[in-house]
C-alpha cells in the first residue's frame, strides 16, 4: 500500500524543488537588476540621527515584535525612530506603540489598490528567500512598497529584524545607509538553502547583531574576512507592571506561538503524569497559531481536559504570570527567549530545555531556574514535578532569577543599541562614556 503514494510523492517533491530553483534564480536576476538603486546617497546626518527599523507586521504578536517595540522607545530618546511594519494586516496594533515612535507600513490591506496593484498582490515575492517562512505572506506587489518605503528619505542607519529584511537592506540599501542584520534565532537554526543566501548576503552588511555568545560566534565564524562587524547584544526586559509573583498559586504557566518550535506537544506529555498525582495544579498555555487543534485533541487524548488549559494569547502575560508559581519552556529551538526574561522577572522560577540558542545564557541550572536536556520529556516531568512538590524550591530559585535578570533590563540594555548606533554614524554617543562591545567607531560604510 506504501509504494503508490511515495511514487506519487516523488514527483511533487520534484516539483516543489525546480519551483525552488527557478525562484532562487529569479530573485537573483531581480537583485542584480535593482543594484542601482543603491547609487543614491543619502544626505550629511542632522542633530539627530534618523533610524529605519524593518519590521515584518508591527500589529501581530510574538517575542522578536515585543522586543523591538520595547527597543525603539528608549531609543527614540535620543534619536528619530521610524518602525516601518512591511505588513498591516489588523487595524490595530497588538502591543503599544512607544511614545516617540513612528510607525508606518508598506503594504496596507486597508488601503485602497489599483488594478496593477491587484494583479502584482497575486504574484509571489521575488526579494523574499522562498526558504524563509514570511515568503507566504509577501507578494511582488509587498516589494514594490517595500522598496518605496526603503528609498524615501533614506535614514542614516537602518535596522532590519529577520533574514529576508536583512537581506533587501544588504543588497538595496541607498549608499550612506549603514545597514544592522538583527538576528533573533541563530544561524544554525534556518534551512540550508536560507543558510547559504545568508551567509551570501550578510557580507554586505554593516554589523549583525546576535542574541547570544552561541550565536554570535557562528555569525563571526561564517563571515570571517568580510568586514562585517558581529556583535553580541541580548534582549532586554522592560519594566514590568505589577507585583512579582508571590509563587503561593498552584499553576504552571508557558506562552508562545503554538508552532511546532515551541514544543508545547512535549510539555502536555511532560505535565501528563503529574495531572493525575496532583489534581490540585493546572497547566495553562497562553498563545495562538496553526497547532491549536492538534494540541486541544492531544490533550483530549491524554485525559487531561480540566488539568491542562490551552487559553488564547494574552495581552496581559505578566498578570498571568504574577498569578503562577513555575514557568515552563518547551522550545525545540530558541534564538533568546524573552518570555524567560519577563518570567524571571516576575520572579518565576523557569524550567527550559536546554535547547539552541538562549536558555543556557539566561539560566544558571540549580540556582535561578532549572535546565534539563533538550527534547528529553522524562527530565522534564521530572523537574516539574520537584517544583511543584517544594514551595522553599521554588521560592529560593524565583528570587535568585529576580536577582539574575537585572543585567537584562531595558536601561541597561538600551544604552548599549545607542551607542553602537551613534558610532556607526560616526556621531559622539549621546550622553555615553567609555566604551563597550556595542559601541563601533566606524565610518561611513563604502557604497
Amino acid at each position: 500500500m506504501g509504494e503508490p503514494v511515495n511514487d506519487r510523492a516523488r514527483p511533487l517533491r520534484l516539483k516543489r524543488r525546480v519551483r525552488r530553483r527557478t525562484h532562487r534564480v529569479l530573485r537573483r536576476t531581480a537583485l542584480w537588476a535593482l543594484r542601482p538603486l543603491r547609487w543614491r546617497r543619502v544626505p550629511a546626518p542632522g542633530e539627530r540621527l534618523r533610524v529605519r527599523v524593518l519590521l515584518q507586521n508591527a500589529h501581530g504578536t510574538g517575542g522578536t515584535i515585543r522586543t523591538v517595540l520595547n527597543l525603539c522607545g528608549p531609543l527614540a530618546r535620543d534619536h528619530d525612530v521610524e518602525v516601518v511594519s512591511v505588513l498591516k494586516r489588523s487595524k490595530e496594533p497588538f502591543y503599544t506603540i512607544p511614545a516617540g515612535v513612528t510607525v508606518t507600513y508598506a503594504d496596507d490591506a486597508f488601503a485602497p489598490k489599483g488594478r496593477a496593484a491587484r494583479v502584482m498582490a497575486r504574484l509571489p515575492s521575488l526579494l523574499t528567500p522562498v526558504d524563509e517562512a514570511s515568503f507566504r505572506h509577501m507578494s511582488l506587489w509587498t516589494d514594490v512598497c517595500l522598496l518605496r518605503r526603503l528609498h524615501e528619505a533614506p535614514p542614516d542607519v537602518l535596522v532590519a529584524t529577520r533574514p529576508s529584511l536583512a537581506l533587501v537592506a544588504a543588497e538595496l540599501a541607498p549608499g550612506g545607509v549603514a545597514t544592522i542584520g538583527q538576528d533573533h534565532m541563530n544561524l544554525g537554526s534556518y534551512r540550508p538553502a536560507l543558510r547559504r543566501q545568508i551567509v551570501r548576503g550578510y557580507r554586505r552588511l554593516t554589523v549583525v547583531t546576535a542574541l547570544t555568545e552561541e550565536a554570535r560566534a557562528g555569525y563571526a565564524a561564517a563571515l570571517a574576512g568580510s568586514g562585517v562587524r558581529v556583535v553580541r547584544i541580548p534582549n532586554a526586559a522592560p519594566s514590568l507592571p505589577g507585583r512579582p509573583s508571590g509563587r503561593e498559586h498552584k499553576v504552571v504557566v508557558a506562552a508562545g506561538r503554538l508552532v511546532h518550535a515551541k514544543g508545547f506537544d512535549l510539555l502536555i506529555r511532560a505535565y501528563a503524569p503529574i495531572a493525575a498525582e496532583r489534581p490540585d495544579w493546572t497547566l495553562r498555555i497562553f498563545g495562538g497559531g496553526p497547532r491549536r487543534d492538534r494540541l486541544r485533541a492531544l490533550i483530549e487524548e491524554l485525559g487531561l481536559a480540566g488539568r491542562v488549559e490551552l487559553r488564547p494569547r494574552t495581552r496581559d502575560l505578566h498578570a498571568e504570570m504574577g498569578r503562577a508559581s513555575v514557568y515552563a519552556l518547551s522550545s525545540r529551538r530558541e534564538g533568546m527567549p524573552m518570555v524567560v526574561i519577563e518570567a524571571m522577572g516576575m520572579a518565576l522560577p523557569v524550567v527550559a530545555f536546554d535547547c539552541p540558542t538562549g536558555p543556557a545564557e539566561l539560566i544558571t541550572s540549580g540556582r535561578d531556574g532549572v535546565l534539563v536536556p533538550a527534547g528529553d520529556v522524562d527530565a522534564l516531568t521530572a523537574a516539574l514535578r520537584e517544583l511543584m512538590d517544594d514551595p522553599g524550591l521554588r521560592d529560593r530559585l524565583g528570587e535568585e532569577a529576580l536577582r539574575s535578570v537585572r543585567a537584562h533590563h531595558l536601561d541597561r540594555i538600551a544604552p548599549r543599541w545607542s551607542r553602537l548606533i551613534s558610532g556607526l554614524a560616526g556621531v559622539p554617543p549621546a550622553g555615553a562614556a567609555g566604551a563597550s562591545e556595542g559601541q563601533a567607531s566606524l565610518s561611513r560604510p563604502r557604497t
